[in-house]
């Protein structure tokens, strides 16, 4: 018999040791995921009950091999909003929170906007933006049948009115059904060759298209940026997330594309996060 303070501690140490370092934090997730409990409200000196002490024993094993702790929880919170998450799907990040920010900064005082988010992936862009400005309707557009189901799952779970479209955001056919937008979002792929040679642990088990945006990392943000100026309605933006040390190309991409007042917005850390382009008069 193990008490539940030892196996607590001993599972934070297997963690540590392994250099995660909130390991404390993820100890304090998987504990209380496998004991069904949403806080750690429990008599630490008790005894581990035998079933949950072998759940908890297996949500570990999978951390220690490097599965990302969201993976293994099943959900993660975005922007306030509870996203689910799994094999297939990216998992939403801090950094992420940027695009929103700026989003909601620049339409905070405009009514009944139109927003596409593209390669939605979990959602949780268009949903954080759904849920914090004023829209008339939301298309969250994605090509994995996989981060689908997570998709449509989010949709359900934040009471949201938006509509998915299954398919490729550089494919005509897709861009000839989605309405015309006041607000283009989008976290599309941007990792070059030489990043995904060195991805972190945790990063390889996420899926490979959500990451990989071409040699320099850039094709999407080249094949969007002309595609979709016209699905823009005038006075409307683009609001790409971006790679560290990408601002100046996809500056550039956009400019060239016939963007206006193109500009770069960082994150909490101080790099370069987002870029955005405006539209007048349908050019």
């Amino acid at each position: 018999m193990v008490t539940l303070n030892d196996l607590f501690q001993n599972a934070k140490t297997r963690l540590f040791e392994m250099g995660i370092e909130n390991a404390h934090f993820e100890t304090k997730e998987l504990f209380c995921k496998a004991f069904g409990k949403e806080h750690m409200c429990f008599d630490m000196n008790a005894y581990a009950d035998e079933k949950n002490r072998k759940t908890f024993e297996s949500l570990l094993k999978r951390r220690v091999r490097g599965e990302p702790l969201q993976y293994i929880l099943g959900e993660w919170e975005f922007y306030s909003l509870p996203i689910k998450v799994g094999e297939g799907v990216l998992i939403p990040r801090q950094d992420t929170e940027t695009l929103v920010d700026t989003a909601i900064e620049l339409y905070k005082d405009i009514g009944g906007i139109t927003v596409l988010d593209l390669c939605s992936g979990s959602g949780c862009i268009g949903l954080a933006i759904e849920k914090n400005l004023d829209v008339k309707e939301i298309v969250l557009v994605e090509n994995s049948k996989a981060a689908i189901e997570f998709l449509k799952k989010n949709v359900k779970l934040n009471n949201s009115k938006a509509e998915v479209v299954k398919g490729s955001v550089i494919d005509n056919a897709v861009i000839d059904r989605l309405p015309q937008a006041d607000l283009i979002v989008s976290n599309p792929p941007y990792l070059s060759s030489s990043d995904m040679e060195n991805l972190q642990r945790e990063v390889e088990f996420e899926p490979k298209y959500a990451l990989f945006g071409g040699e320099d990392g850039l094709d999407f943000y080249r094949e969007m940026a002309g595609l979709y100026i016209s699905k823009l309605n005038s006075g409307g933006r683009v609001i790409f997330e971006i790679g560290i040390n990408q601002g100046a190309e996809v500056s550039k991409i956009l400019t060239d594309a016939g963007y206006k007042n193109v500009s770069i917005i960082k994150d909490l850390c101080g790099a370069d996060r987002v870029v955005t382009g405006e539209v007048y008069d349908g050019v």
